[in-house]
């Protein structure tokens, strides 16, 4: 039988075990795989990177529960900043802070403006019982007395 072009390889010698002497144990076939050879210097030389991450497995009875990890700096200065907003908020919504002050202070002056202003309306409203109706039509009244007037001094120039 001819071997093909694969004649380092073992691909024309193969030894299939038949079921009575896998049964028997008595296989010609290996039972373990071979070790990889290393080429060049890699079986003499160990070399370990140092970059490289060994996962670390461990236990549950190895873990340590009392140990806290440590913020890097970027998270420690998030976690600042986001208490720091959290107690000017609190400041805030006490009214102690600068900006509380003066807010407080404009709301009062504003609802003091619209307390005079509706005294005025309702003054304005006891002392004319007119409505806005009548004054619409002595407008129109007088928009009329005045075209009509206008009208007569045009004939009177023409006549």
């Amino acid at each position: 039988m001819g071997r093909g072009k694969f004649k380092g390889k073992p691909t024309g010698q193969r030894h299939f075990s038949t079921p009575e002497q896998m049964l028997a144990g008595t296989s010609t076939r290996p039972r373990t795989f071979k070790r990889q050879k290393r080429k060049g210097t890699q079986g003499i030389i160990e070399i370990e990177n140092p970059n490289l991450v060994k996962a670390k497995n461990l236990k549950a009875r190895d873990v340590d529960t009392g140990k806290t990890t440590e913020l890097s700096r970027r998270e420690r200065e998030e976690l600042e900043k986001q208490r720091a907003h959290e107690r000017y908020m609190r400041l805030q919504e006490q009214g102690k802070t600068e900006q509380a002050r003066k807010d407080l202070e404009r709301l009062s002056l504003i609802r003091q403006q619209r307390e005079e202003a509706a005294k005025k309306r309702e003054e304005e409203k006891a002392g004319k019982p007119r409505s806005r109706r009548k004054q619409n039509l002595g407008n129109d009244h007088r928009r009329k007395v005045s075209t009509i007037s206008a009208l007569h001094n045009v004939l009177e120039r023409t006549c």
